[in-house]
């Protein structure tokens, strides 16, 4: 059998139904930890093509595609399934979030609709491979202390152990067709920094009985850039962002506190608890030096994500393979940051982009944006590769 045409042919075949899929997860999302319907539904999906799924982390499923000679190597498939808190733009789609307030924006629907597509080909194609294909569909991507930390947790990478992960994500820069791959580091890790700035406060006419938490967290914010500016090696990808200031005074009275809250993401992990200690140090000496008090949290997130070299070149010669060597793209470091990581970390791991984008359709807002939405034609892609790169894994014993 011609394994790389029939999947595309079947892919093909299968796209009306990966729609309608697709359309029903984007309907009905769940938020991060919630996503009780989510998997019932994919677990419904996949005893309908003979699998057996079991829960892990609560929320999640997985289940597994046994080849011939089932123990030789597994290779693992991770798509996540939750939502975002967004409401979606009311745009005239029929397939519009019916739960208000809350929106597939960052494309897991079809990351997970794309999985079951693969999942249909693969047992389809069962006897046409050695090996097993761990199929994991996990919750809470979104949300600290991410879905793949719990599901490593519980198990998921062993009975029977899995040799390789490889994860699929959309990519709205990137053309409907096309895809794209970065050996070695590619996503940045990422920590949450809650800070209040407590000062006194009182009238705006009179700032001399008071002690300003306003100016204070003026100054912090400024000061607290030169972590990045003068601190870090300019070699290592560093970003410290804040997008969160509450003040909650008005046009005459300077409160009492500020609470301030952003983001700390690098590529390097001995710079990543140096540019911590850093911080702290910065923000308690300006803080208590101007006469405030503060409280400092930064809460260590999802680790940097890199792809194993010699993985991720084979599976881009895979990919090359399937749908031509036009069709597949070099990706740049990207500082976002994805709790793949946290397999990348365990197992030799791959994540790579689907492109979603087309123009006539208008699927180019990025991921997180109330517009957002893919191109479907993206689907057929997105199972079709899927399928073949694990198929092709199986077979590379190196």
């Amino acid at each position: 059998m011609d394994i790389k045409n029939h999947i595309k042919q079947r892919a093909v075949e299968l796209l009306p139904e990966l729609i309608r899929v697709r359309r029903h997860i984007h309907e009905n999302p769940e938020l991060s930890f919630q996503e009780h319907e989510t998997a019932a539904f994919v677990e419904g999906e996949l005893r309908a093509l003979g699998l057996e799924p079991k829960r892990l982390a609560n929320t999640g499923v997985v289940a597994v595609i046994e080849g011939r000679n089932p123990s030789k190597k597994v290779v693992g498939l991770r798509a996540d399934m939750d939502a975002l808190p967004i409401v979606e733009v009311n745009d005239g789609r029929t397939y519009r979030s019916k739960k208000e307030g809350v929106m597939h924006a960052c494309g897991h629907d079809v990351h997970t609709t794309s999985l079951l597509g693969a999942a249909k080909l693969l047992t389809e194609l069962k006897d046409q491979f050695e090996g097993s294909v761990k199929l994991v569909f996990q919750p809470g991507e979104e949300k600290l202390p991410g879905g793949a930390s719990l599901m490593i947790a519980d198990g998921v990478l062993e009975n029977p152990h899995v040799d390789v992960m490889i994860g699929q994500h959309v990519m709205p820069g990137i053309v409907t067709g096309k895809t794209g791959f970065r050996p070695g580091l590619y996503m940045a890790s990422t920590d949450e920094i809650y800070i209040k700035v407590t000062g006194k406060g009182g009238h705006g006419a009179m700032p001399h009985f008071n002690i300003d938490p306003v100016l204070i967290s003026a100054h912090l914010i400024v000061a607290l850039q030169q972590v990045v500016s003068r601190v870090a090696n300019p070699a290592i990808p560093s970003v410290l962002s804040f997008g969160k200031v509450v003040a909650a005074g008005a046009t005459n009275v300077i409160p009492n506190e500020v609470l301030i809250e952003g983001t700390f993401r690098t590529l390097d992990e001995s710079w990543r608890s140096q540019a911590h200690e850093k911080m702290t140090q910065i923000a308690k000496g300006l803080v208590e030096g101007m006469g405030g008090q503060i409280d400092i949290d930064i809460k260590k997130g999802y680790p940097f994500l890199k792809n194993h070299e010699d993985l991720t070149q084979r599976l881009q010669s895979e990919a090359k393979d399937f749908l031509g060597d036009a069709q597949v793209e070099n990706l740049g470091i990207w500082m976002a940051a994805e709790d793949f990581s946290y397999f990348s970390q365990a197992v030799p791991s791959c994540f790579y982009r689907l492109g979603t984008k087309n123009e006539a359709k208008n699927t180019g807002f990025s991921v997180h944006h109330p517009s957002f939405d893919v191109d479907e034609d993206a689907l057929e892609q997105g199972c079709g590769l899927l399928a073949y790169l694990a198929i092709k894994e199986l077979g590379n014993l190196a």
